[in-house]
């Protein structure tokens, strides 16, 4: 009986806690955008002149390299998975377990690439 509930919960926490971790990443964005509208507004009530490169600045919170960052992460995450696939030991379970980890391993290419790209971009413009 005890071992069905909790065969039942694990997953349901895990959804849980996704969950509240995407909630707060949402919250905090959310916050950091506010606060940049508001020290746009104060400026705007001081009679400050707003460059538009100064508006684009401020409205852009990511910095640079944060392609490589989240590339980075997502190809870690890819090779934790794939480790714990290996060291689980049942090969019933190492398929399934590339399988996810396939997913943030081309994620994360797909934003090495992305930042590749940027850099070159940014580097043709200048």
């Amino acid at each position: 009986m005890a071992e069905d509930v909790v065969a039942v919960f694990i997953p349901i926490v895990f959804f849980i806690c996704v969950t509240a971790v995407l909630a707060l990443r949402y919250k905090y964005r959310l916050k950091e955008r506010m606060g940049a509208q508001a020290t746009i507004r104060e400026a705007i009530d001081k009679g400050q002149e707003l460059t538009p490169e100064l508006v684009r600045q401020l409205g852009d919170m990511q910095p640079a390299n944060a392609d490589l960052r989240r590339g980075m992460i997502s190809i870690a995450v890819a090779i934790a998975v794939g480790v714990f696939a290996f060291a689980v030991g049942d090969s019933g379970a190492k398929t399934p377990l590339l399988g996810i980890a396939a997913f943030p391993l081309l994620i994360g290419i797909a934003y090495l690439i992305l930042h590749r790209m940027k850099g070159t971009a940014g580097a043709a413009t200048a």
